[in-house]
């Protein structure tokens, strides 16, 4: 069984933890031996954007102490094997280009999806 996860919500629990729980449980998944491959979309083609530095959030008098890595987790997700595709009409939507992502990731169009929903035997939406 092949799997898709789309993940649209970006940031996801990211100030409870120091990482997105659907990245964390791709890799988890994988490493378990699932064969699945992962779609950026909407707001979570943001994780995929390097140089971030999330070290100085806080809440209040929260202070996040564990700041996250998300784009460094997208791209080791590729370095594991995991196809990750980014969604190109919400990543222009949002001003960011090809050279501003990590890793080698694989644009895709809206248009696209349907044929690619298509090779699939089972897609998951986050």
């Amino acid at each position: 069984m092949k799997a898709l996860q789309i993940i649209e919500s970006g940031h996801r629990a990211t100030l409870e933890e120091q990482d997105d729980t659907i990245v964390w449980i791709t890799h988890a998944m994988k490493g378990a031996g699932a064969n699945l491959d992962v779609l950026l979309r909407g707001n979570a083609v943001n994780m995929a954007v390097k140089g971030q530095d999330a070290s100085g959030l806080k809440f209040g008098t929260r202070k996040q102490k564990s700041s996250p890595h998300l784009a460094d987790d997208i791209a080791a997700l590729v370095g594991k094997g995991i196809e990750v595709m980014i969604v190109g009409e919400d990543m222009a939507e949002r001003g960011i280009k090809p050279d501003d992502l990590v890793g080698t990731l694989k644009t895709v169009s809206r248009a696209d999806l349907p044929e690619i929903f298509g090779r699939y035997d089972q897609v998951w939406h986050w």
